[in-house]
């Protein structure tokens, strides 16, 4: 099976009131230890790389390793580009074999969000095979890789724009901003996390059947964080949002939920704990493969606990 957009997934997930996972991949353990978990739980999957991850690993080892994994498993998979900065870069990355891109005109004025979107809309169309594209409005708060965005500067969508954007530009899906946030540090201590499924709620009567993309929508588990604390970590702090909230609006329209700070902590709790534990061990397949395992534990949580999409590959 060659590696596939997020058209079908999302059709079948909206349709079947679940939600696919999107796992930010960076190096070989992460890739591997999130299929490994799809492949036991027979997941499709949505592996996506940021800007200055593709800058890190470089572009041809990810889709290789990408392509490996389809090899492997068998499972649907789409390799996407996760907050795509500019036309350039998506067209980059559809050219070097995504099959799926994110535009973030987020930033910009409305009408420049959506003269850009539609362009690369234009161009993904017309490549071939047909290349998926989503778009965003509104702006989460926090910061992760190229995404900084102080929370007096992070706005809802608006559910007047949605429909107006979704038909000038053409998008696949959409990317809305109703509570979620980037990074581990999502809400002060003592700031109870809250989603405004009424903003949900609105944007799919508007858009009946359209799928829905959530970001910042890490769980921060508990269980990672306080072992990143025993172990010399200041993740104290660190607040996610309430895994119900999120498997509610996985049961909406929100077809695509976004997984990467939960990754992250997972994979460094893993080496931490091992090198704690065993300071003379200085073979990196014995401390990242624990790391690769605690990904693997995540993802298979995510996916029976939040996604429900376990059995639908």
């Amino acid at each position: 099976m060659p590696l596939v957009n997020t058209k079908e997934m999302f059709r079948k997930a909206y349709e079947g009131g679940y939600a696919i996972g999107a796992f930010n991949v960076n190096n070989m353990e992460i890739v591997q230890g999130i299929v490994d978990a799809c492949k036991e739980l027979n997941s499709p999957v949505i592996l996506q790389v940021s800007g200055s991850a593709r800058k890190y690993a470089h572009h041809a080892y990810l889709y290789k390793m990408v392509e490996a994994a389809v090899e492997e498993t068998g499972l649907p998979i789409a390799l996407h580009l996760d907050h795509g900065a500019s036309f350039e870069l998506c067209k980059d990355c559809i050219d070097g074999g995504f099959t799926s891109v994110m535009i973030d005109g987020s930033h910009l004025s409305y009408e420049e969000n959506v003269a850009v979107t539609k362009k690369v809309v234009e161009y993904a169309h017309a490549h071939q095979p047909y290349v998926t594209v989503e778009g965003e409005l509104g702006q989460l708060a926090g910061i992760e890789d190229e995404v900084s965005v102080e929370s007096d500067k992070a706005n809802y969508t608006d559910p007047d724009q949605v429909q107006d954007f979704v038909t000038r530009t053409g998008v696949d899906s959409l990317a809305i901003a109703i509570g979620t946030s980037h990074g581990a540090f999502k809400f002060k201590p003592g700031q109870k996390p809250q989603l405004r499924f009424d903003i949900l709620q609105e944007v799919m009567d508007r858009l009946p059947g359209f799928p829905i993309v959530l970001h910042g929508a890490s769980s921060v588990m508990p269980d990672y964080v306080a072992t990143v604390n025993r172990f010399g970590g200041k993740m104290a702090d660190a607040i996610g949002i309430p895994e119900d909230m999120l498997r509610q609006a996985a049961s909406m329209a929100v077809c695509k939920i976004n997984v990467d700070s939960d990754l992250r902590l997972a994979l460094t709790a893993g080496i931490r704990k091992h090198l704690a534990e065993k300071p003379e061990d200085f073979d990196p397949r014995k401390y990242l493969g624990d790391g690769r395992d605690n990904i693997t534990a995540v993802v298979k949580h995510k996916i029976e606990s939040v996604l429900g999409s376990a059995n639908k590959a």
